[in-house]
């Protein structure tokens, strides 16, 4: 869902029947997944106060009021607050006017005694999506960032400019609209599914598959030009792509998410495959997602087809190292880094934000190198302890209660307060966006290694470089993940497997290459790490396609 709080949506119900507003509200409180916020107001006007007192994601509209009554109604709604979604709630004897009201712009209507939690959820939700697509899928600001960042790259390096505008946007993109079952056999929900590939000159594209309520074109646009750039930055033979399928997945039971998984695979099935695009797994997707994903591929081949996605289980092709490849990459690199800045690990303290799967490994191979892990955090909380965090008891925390929070060993702060804490060495693995011009001057570590895709704005850069804080910038630092996909990749399509010590050995060799090139770029040519990491990327790609040319 496109909302403010990623789980959380605010409604505003506009109704002065006391009995309806208690339905409603007994309605929405029954869901889990997402979770409503619930606000009311009895007439017209209050309601366009509250409007604009507050942050709302979308209206629930009763037409007859104290103060107002049919069609002007719901235009008066919409002439204030043009670019929230409406949802008409009416009686029988009003629906032909609340018909009207759809055919004026509002996305849905619901009959008062004919309401449900199933039709009462959908609607909203589906009124929230549609707006979204109708304004906002081009219109993310990962996307904003993806471009800037490539822009200022293209400025510094004198890129052609037929390319550079060739570069902004991506080369292929489908999007999609799908329904699966429910549990309740009857309830059939429709999602929006994507999969985006930016460039196909290198070779077949590559790019994980993730599932969250806040995907949309734009950025999973972001995440494929990103990719692009990092598997050029390694000399990976790929492209960059992206998926993700705008849903919350903690809202689903596993055989939910296995017909979703299945029937987003057949329709991608058409431009995916192991010499056209290889999905991997992502934020809310995993091994088991990538195993269903290959199982129907092959299902609609007729035989195994191992090497279609990466990120699967040992069983099925999958190689060894990959689940902790991203989290152990970002370490290798921080290794680097900390040789170049005569950083002795041993007495460095350390913060990661975000625990799950590049985080947690993330931390874990930090301590074991003897870094002190003083923060962690997870979507629920923060956890300081500047003594030092034990790695296995918050596994073993997590392991038993999923996340982070009531954690015992160790001071609860937020998220924000946990980006601020004075370390040296500052992981951010959680979302993007995370490091603003907002905070950016009170971020106190020497060394900064983006886990995540984003998490740091341009002006923030500019802030962190004036400061003179180490940025391994997110195209190098998690590209650990897209490297060991390679090798299994490889793996499958030679069907000759390797070992772990191969796996790790090899890894480390290609991110110690990348850094090094990106390291002597920066000091050269007097760049920041960014800058040189996006130059060394762009530069490969544009250098392939005046090599190909340009058909016809």
């Amino acid at each position: 869902m496109n909302t403010a709080s990623g789980n959380t949506v605010k409604v505003l119900l506009i109704e002065d029947n006391p009995i309806h507003v208690g339905l409603v509200k007994t309605l929405l409180a029954e869901s889990k997944s997402p979770v409503f916020q619930l606000q009311f107001a009895g007439t017209l006007q209050a309601g366009l106060n509250q409007l604009d007192a507050a942050s709302v994601d979308m209206v629930l509209l009763d037409l007859t009021l104290p103060d107002s009554e049919d069609l002007d109604t719901f235009i008066r709604v919409r002439s204030f607050a043009p670019a929230i979604p409406i949802v008409i709630v009416t009686s029988l004897d009003d629906i032909k006017l609340a018909a009207k009201a759809v055919e004026a712009g509002a996305q849905d209507y619901l009959v008062k005694t004919q309401l449900s939690r199933t039709s009462l959820i959908r609607s909203i939700r589906y009124a929230i999506e549609r707006t979204r697509v109708r304004d906002a899928e081009w219109d993310s600001p990962m996307f904003r960032l993806a471009q800037r960042q490539f822009l200022k790259a293209a400025q510094f390096m004198g890129l052609d400019d037929n390319i550079r505008q060739r570069l902004l946007f991506p080369q292929r993109t489908l999007v999609v609209t799908l329904p699966f079952r429910r549990d309740h056999y009857t309830e059939v929900e429709t999602v929006f599914g994507y999969r985006v590939q930016h460039i196909l000159t290198m070779g077949p594209t590559k790019g994980g598959i993730r599932y969250h309520q806040d995907v949309s074109l734009g950025e999973v646009s972001a995440l494929a030009m990103w990719m692009s750039w990092k598997c050029a930055l390694v000399h990976l033979p790929f492209g960059g792509a992206k998926g993700g399928v705008r849903i919350d997945p903690t809202g689903l039971t596993s055989h939910e998410l296995q017909r979703l998984t299945r029937r987003f695979a057949t329709e991608i099935s058409p431009i995916i495959g192991p010499e056209k695009d290889i999905p991997a797994p992502d934020m809310g997707t995993n091994e088991r997602v990538m195993a269903w994903i290959m199982d129907t591929y092959s299902q609609e081949k007729g035989y195994t087809v191992p090497a279609v996605v990466t990120g699967k289980p040992l069983v099925l092709g999958g190689a060894r190292g990959r689940n902790e490849a991203t989290g152990r990459g970002v370490v290798y690199l921080i290794q680097e880094a900390a040789k170049h800045l005569k950083m002795n690990l041993s007495e460095c303290t350390a913060v990661v934000q975000g625990f799950g799967n590049v985080g947690s490994h993330a931390a874990l191979f930090l301590s074991e190198l003897g870094v002190k892990l003083i923060g962690v955090s997870d979507a629920t909380t923060g956890i300081y302890n500047r003594h030092g965090l034990s790695m296995p008891s918050l596994l073993e925390y997590v392991a038993k209660n999923r996340f982070l929070e009531g954690y015992p060993e160790g001071d609860q702060i937020s998220n924000e307060e946990l980006l601020e804490l004075k370390c040296d060495i500052l992981v951010p693995a959680a979302l993007q966006n995370q490091i603003t011009a907002e905070n950016a001057d009170r971020i106190q570590c020497k060394l900064l290694a983006e886990g995540a895709n984003g998490p740091t704005t341009l002006e923030a850069d500019e802030v962190l470089n004036e400061k003179g804080v180490f940025i391994l910038p997110d195209i190098l630092a998690n590209a650990g993940g897209v490297t060991v996909s390679y090798f299994e990749w490889v793996q499958d399509t030679q069907n000759y497997m390797w070992t772990l010590e191969e796996v790790n050995q090899r890894l480390k060799s290609i991110l110690k290459d990348a850094f090094h090139r990106t390291l002597n770029r920066a000091q050269k040519n007097q760049f920041d790490m960014r800058t040189a990491a996006m130059i060394e990327g762009v530069e490969r790609v544009s250098q392939a396609k005046l090599a190909r040319g340009l058909y016809p």
